[in-house]
């Protein structure tokens, strides 16, 4: 009996690993996470900021990008505060609800993510397939209502996630590979069947994505088709760099979040290490980059920006 309660026991806390095999590293490799992580809370802050300021940028695609932003803060902020612990301080200990917590916050944050890089798309359709209706068809009501939808729709298929996980039984091994707890890694902790855990885990990753994807492959399928009726090639121009800074998001966003669910499930040749530090790069990148794609792509922004950035 005592044999079985070890194998079987409920856990008040995890241990998170930090990267496996680089113990002895972990402070140096806190200074690229803790660099990229303060420059992405700079630029996305920094975009919120100039927004949230500038009477002339309260539009829906400029509403859209500071919803873009604050996913982009939640994502990162999710979990780099706990790994920067681990690589600083060895505080490598999470309770089972600090990390079922963290487990819902991060994965939807991802998902309400993946439904604004969607909004977005739709908002370039109708910003170059109907011009002369934009103002009336995109609002900025609209745009809050789109934003919400996502967000209710997010917490409704992530919260079964930890609330699924929370009632099952865990084993007395209570070592979690990994910097934060990612819902397949923790899945991976139970003692009992998983086969529920992980097939709604598959489904949500793919209803989120697959549905988000299908309508922003729809979007571009329609730009696509109304930019080749157009017989300026200066028109043409225009019509595509207005998409170009979304493109350059969505292959960022998408990558990272494909590469983190294919490679927890079938990608066991990779080394752990290797795994896990693209999986935090791949969470730290692209809310770096977003900021300076925008900034880059988008003159109005720019210039904003510029505004402040000389005066001080």
């Amino acid at each position: 009996m005592a044999g079985i309660n070890l194998t079987h026991s409920v856990p008040s806390s995890f241990i998170l690993t930090g990267i496996p095999g680089l113990e002895a590293e972990h402070l140096w490799m806190s200074i690229p996470f803790s660099t990229f992580y303060i420059i992405g809370m700079l630029g996305n802050f920094t975009l919120l900021f100039v927004i949230g300021k500038e009477q002339t940028l309260h539009k829906p695609m400029y509403l859209l990008l500071c919803m873009l932003a604050l996913t982009d803060i939640g994502t990162t902020t999710s979990i780099m505060p706990k790994a920067l612990f681990i690589f600083w301080f060895n505080l490598k200990v999470i309770t089972v609800g600090g990390c079922l917590t963290q487990m819902f916050f991060l994965h939807a944050v991802s998902a309400l993510h993946s439904a604004i890089l969607m909004a977005m798309a739709f908002d370039r359709y109708v910003a170059i397939c109907h011009p002369l209706r934009y103002a009336t068809i995109l609002t900025n009501t609209r745009i809050a209502m789109l934003g919400l939808m996502g967000l209710i729709r997010a917490v409704l298929l992530v919260l079964p996630l930890p609330l699924i996980l929370s009632r099952q039984p865990f084993c007395a091994n209570r070592i979690i590979p990994h910097t934060h707890c990612e819902h397949i890694a923790v899945v991976k902790m139970s003692c009992a069947d998983t086969t529920v855990n992980r097939t709604y885990g598959l489904m949500v990753a793919f209803v989120v994505m697959g549905s988000d994807l299908m309508l922003i492959a729809v979007s571009y399928s329609l730009i696509t088709r109304a930019v080749l009726r157009i017989s300026s090639r200066k028109a043409h121009q225009k019509a595509l760099n207005t998409c170009t800074a979304h493109i350059c998001v969505m292959l960022t966003s998408y990558t990272s979040v494909l590469f983190t669910i294919l490679t927890h499930r079938f990608g066991q040749a990779i080394p752990p290490h290797v795994h896990i530090i693209l999986a935090d790069l791949f969470f730290l990148v692209p809310p770096v980059l977003n900021p300076i794609i925008y900034g880059v792509k988008t003159k109005e922004l720019r210039d904003k920006v510029g505004k402040y950035t000389c005066r001080r």
